[in-house]
């Protein structure tokens, strides 16, 4: 039987396809900055901002409680804009609706610097992840419109989701730098901390995505429907009909063990390694800091690799669930081997396993970034893929981080972040795991909605 779909050949590639590729490269490692702050900040900024005494029984409680609260109720109230923000792509179009959640993002990244109480830092970092959570749905449906030929969107999706983990890379390299340069930064709050000129740092990446990205070409398949007429109104209750039921939920529920296994593991490294030798002996803690900034690195490192790696493989593997097993089940093994072993005996041999687990973990966004726009209809695009993102994503998977966190006290180890580990690995396995399970319900894609 010959599909009635009409598959557009690959076009050449114009000056304005280049910046178009260029622009949704900055933006997408703008986005990851902007998330891998936070296991960097956090710790100090909890330091400063609580007034309480490092090492007290009240510290410790309370430094579990916020980083609780830190890592999972932005990323719920950001999976909740994000999720409305997905569904305003869809009835107002992407361009118009990404211009936006950059400006609220950088802006919102720069006041969190200045902040005076752990609140207001709370405040500012909801504000931040709904900006580019709503900014990653648009973006992802954005240019999978302008490509729409099957194969180069593959790479166009693939290669530009790539440089996220630049962007986890360059903010491990800045707090790495602020950690050694803040004294010669103005005062903020009567202080030179490094985590402020981190978080203030993030509105610099958004300054061309505020430039240019607005200029550019709208979705040219959105556009033509509006403008026709033919354009169906979006509706949440779609994405529970028969037809697309069961792919929202699987891939809801999958997005989540992504999600889960980095939140609830590999995000938790840098507090981690301060419990190894020789970081667990540095008495100065702009020392520690720069020592674990550096140890995220080789984390990000692996990301970008993986993320290299999916999107060459992806481009082979026409299955799109052995496609995610290739990445699933080796990250499966390596990761409680990591967290309970290696991260808790040796600092060199947990630095290069978080690289191996990182490279199996973050290759999974890219995934997702891939498979997402091939499995809802242009008019649910947005919709369809702010719910797996931001509901499974963001509001269920990063729950993992709280789980781990308050997993850790019970947990065997000498030490918290002994502790931790322990915990990141029982929590990052599980998440793997319950992935892998629910890989054999996964849709593979169609022609059904390639362009329509």
């Amino acid at each position: 039987m010959t599909s009635s779909v009409q598959i557009p050949p690959p076009r050449k590639f114009t000056t304005v396809d280049w910046l178009i590729c260029i622009i949704a490269s900055i933006g997408f490692a703008f986005d990851i900055y902007e998330l891998l702050m936070l296991p960097l900040i956090a710790g100090p900024a909890f330091t400063e901002l609580s007034g309480l005494k490092p090492g007290t029984p009240e510290f410790i409680a309370q430094s579990v409680q916020w980083r609780s609260l830190l890592f999972y109720v932005p990323a719920f109230v950001g999976g909740a804009l994000g999720l409305v923000g997905g569904y305003l792509t869809d009835i107002f179009g992407r361009r118009r609706v990404l211009t936006w959640s950059i400006l609220l993002y950088a802006f919102s990244a720069f006041a969190a610097g200045f902040s005076t109480s752990l609140w207001m830092l709370l405040i500012f970092r909801c504000l931040t992840f709904a900006g580019f959570c709503v900014e990653f749905v648009a973006a992802v449906a954005w240019l999978a419109e302008l490509f729409p030929n099957p194969q180069q969107r593959e790479k166009v999706l693939g290669y530009t989701q790539a440089f996220s983990s630049l962007g986890g890379l360059l903010v491990a390299m800045v707090n790495e730098q602020m950690a050694v340069h803040a004294a010669n930064f103005p005062a903020i709050a009567g202080g030179h901390s490094p985590w402020r000129y981190t978080l203030i740092s993030g509105v610099i990446p958004a300054l061309p995505l505020i430039l240019i990205r607005p200029f550019l070409p709208e979705s040219p398949i959105w556009k033509s429907k509006r403008d026709a007429g033919t354009l169906k109104r979006a509706s949440f209750t779609e994405l529970f009909q028969p037809a697309l039921v069961r792919t929202t939920i699987v891939t809801a529920l999958m997005v989540a063990c992504s999600y889960g296994a980095a939140f609830g593991a590999i995000q938790q490294f840098p507090e981690i390694v301060k419990g190894l030798k020789p970081i667990s002996e540095e008495k100065n803690p702009k020392e520690q800091q720069k020592a674990a900034a550096r140890a995220q690195q080789f984390q990000e490192w692996g990301g970008l690799m993986g993320r290299i790696a999916i999107a060459g493989v992806a481009l082979y593997i026409v299955s799109r669930r052995g496609l995610i097993r290739l990445f699933q089940i080796p990250g499966l093994v390596a990761l409680p081997f990591v967290f309970a072993v290696l991260a808790t005996s040796d600092l060199n041999l947990a630095r290069w396993g978080i690289f191996v687990v990182g490279f199996f973990t973050v290759a999974q966004y890219s995934f997702w970034g891939n498979y997402l726009p091939r499995v809802f209809p242009v008019h649910l695009r947005g919709t369809g893929e702010g719910f797996a993102m931001n509901v499974g994503g963001r509001m269920i998977g990063v729950l993992a981080a709280p789980i781990a966190l308050n997993l850790s006290p019970v947990m065997t180890g000498d030490g918290a972040p002994a502790k931790l580990a322990m915990a990141a690995a029982v929590v990052g396995t599980a998440c793997y795991l319950l992935g892998i399970i629910l890989s054999f319900f996964l849709p593979e894609p169609t022609e059904e909605h390639e362009g329509v």
